[in-house]
């Protein structure tokens, strides 16, 4: 049998990767010759995915609760991918640091586009009811989450804002952490202890936590930013990609989570506690928290003003009985 010259190519090459390695080909193209054919439910997994909505109630929409948020989960993975290549990469150009942003910024762009599931998609007594099975559970507990804002800024931008003058880059990574904004949130307002959400998340993910912040430090995507030549600083579509993760993490993200308390947990003469027990009024809002992944890209006015779109927002039922 006569051997096409591109395939006598690629067996050349597959002989010198085989023989770099010191493994034998033969082998493993005998591998290759008994293996099956790969199928697209073996690929991606599929009975095992779909075996992973493990609700705990009888409710159906609290089906459309979990799978939410394990898709949201997902989505988180892939940013923290894209993030990873940006902060590891030897050589960061702007193109390449730009194409990245985008990745990012798309699938963020999903999920706040999507999060109507969760505003819209539920009946709202459904989910007071089986809200209740799921405690103290949260999604305050999003360890991704917070390893997305690791990856972005230093520590001192992610402290409390009303403490954050008070630290600065020399102080340690232990300090920062034990006073990051987040935390607030995990505060029971009525006794001013932690929550058991909150001791359960820090508990499990602390040391992670921890460990990524001392990884990067000095390497955050804000410091390779900040670390490339003038030229490539000054580039309008790197610039406006890092604006645009800015404020879809920051603040488009936030706004979405207020709409879906509002929708569920707001009554007209009480606010119910979040999963978990944060007081989301407290906490959910941007202007409130003020967290800038990338504060020098910002004017002071506008950081001034961070978070304040939530007064007109859409979903702001409070606005609509104004």
């Amino acid at each position: 049998m006569e051997i096409k010259p591109e395939i006598a190519e690629r067996i050349g090459k597959l002989e010198e990767k085989f023989k770099n390695s010191g493994q034998d080909m033969g082998s493993y193209l005998d591998g290759l010759l008994y293996d099956r054919y790969l199928s697209y439910w073996d690929y991606i997994s599929v009975d095992t995915l779909l075996s992973l909505q493990k609700t705990n109630t009888h409710f159906p929409d609290e089906m459309i609760f979990i799978t939410y948020h394990q898709i949201t989960e997902l989505y988180f993975k892939l940013i923290i991918h894209e993030q990873k290549q940006i902060i590891e990469t030897k050589t960061l150009t702007s193109a390449y640091f730009v194409e990245k942003l985008n990745r990012m910024n798309r699938y963020f762009r999903i999920l706040i586009d999507s999060f109507d599931v969760m505003i819209k998609g539920m009946e709202r007594e459904q989910f007071l009811k089986f809200r209740m099975a799921l405690l103290p559970a949260s999604g305050f507990q999003s360890a991704q989450f917070r390893m997305i804002e690791l990856y972005s800024t230093p520590l001192e931008n992610l402290v409390d804002f009303n403490l954050r003058d008070e630290f600065t880059v020399e102080n340690s990574s232990e300090e920062l952490f034990e006073n990051i904004y987040w935390k607030k949130g995990g505060i029971d307002l009525e006794t001013g202890e932690k929550t058991l959400t909150l001791k359960q998340f820090e508990k499990r993910y602390t040391p992670r936590f921890l460990r990524i912040a001392k990884d990067v430090y000095g390497n955050t995507i804000y410091q390779r930013y900040q670390a490339m030549h003038e030229e490539d600083r000054q580039n309008e579509d790197l610039q406006q990609a890092l604006r645009n993760f800015d404020v879809n993490v920051n603040i488009n993200w936030l706004l979405m989570h207020m709409g879906a308390a509002y929708r569920y947990l707001s009554k007209k003469d009480e606010t119910i506690k979040a999963t978990g027990g944060t007081n989301w009024k407290k906490f959910l809002p941007p202007s409130f928290q003020r967290v800038s992944f990338f504060p020098e890209l910002w004017s002071q006015e506008e950081l001034n003003n961070w978070g304040k779109q939530w007064v007109n927002h859409t979903f702001n039922t409070e606005k609509q009985k104004a």
